[in-house]
């Protein structure tokens, strides 16, 4: 049997991030900070409802991949998303200011209407073209949340909690990113034993 190819695994730079921000539509601006911040997939931030939403507990409850149930905390960076949009629509927590009207759907000129999924991949094409970034699907922006975070932690069973992996294989994919830490390791181990052997021939 073939071996199973190895998903790219890619990270946002600083410099696109600064691209993706100039170039986005203001109304846009918390839907895509919440992905950058949560490492939730596209469908799960769309769907988003304030239901799920408690900041009583600090916590987002929902029905994630696979019937699976999710529970992700409400960091201070997540609430200084979600807070200022409420009221905004009484269901759903993300929305789009209408530009055009649509009177078969309901739709008027300047209020704000629920985001779609396929509405979220138009603006996503219309963000990357603007943006000049190239190489970077939407998906990344959950490779760059898993690496970021595995980098900060080193923790393996705390990156696959916090992306919902129900198999350890699925997060081993961001292992890469601790190679510097192993490196580090190594070379700190060298010179210890540098240290030792000279310390033997001083003696």
């Amino acid at each position: 049997m073939l071996e199973e190819p190895v998903e790219r695994i890619r990270e946002l730079q600083d410099d696109e991030a600064i691209a993706f921000d100039d170039a986005m539509r203001d109304d846009y601006h918390p839907f895509f900070d919440f992905v950058k911040a949560s490492g939730m997939r596209l469908k799960e931030c769309v769907t988003l409802r304030w239901s799920e939403v408690n900041f009583g507990t600090r916590q987002i409850v929902r029905t994630g991949k696979g019937g699976r149930r999710i529970v992700f905390p409400i960091t201070d960076a997540i609430r200084e998303i979600l807070f200022p949009l409420q009221g905004h629509h009484p269901e759903f927590v993300f929305t789009y200011v209408a530009i055009y009207g649509n009177r078969r759907l309901g739709r008027v000129a300047g209020e704000r209407c629920p985001i779609t999924y396929n509405g979220t991949k138009s603006a996503w094409q219309r963000l990357r073209a603007a943006s000049g970034v190239r190489n970077f699907r939407f998906h990344d922006f959950r490779h760059d949340f898993g690496s970021k975070l595995l980098r900060d932690s080193g923790n393996l069973k705390l990156v696959q909690k916090a992306m919902n992996h129900r198999d350890i294989k699925s997060t081993l994919r961001y292992a890469h990113v601790l190679d510097e830490d192993v490196a580090e390791a190594v070379e700190s181990l060298a010179k210890v034993r540098e240290s030792r052997k000279m310390s033997r021939k001083g003696s």
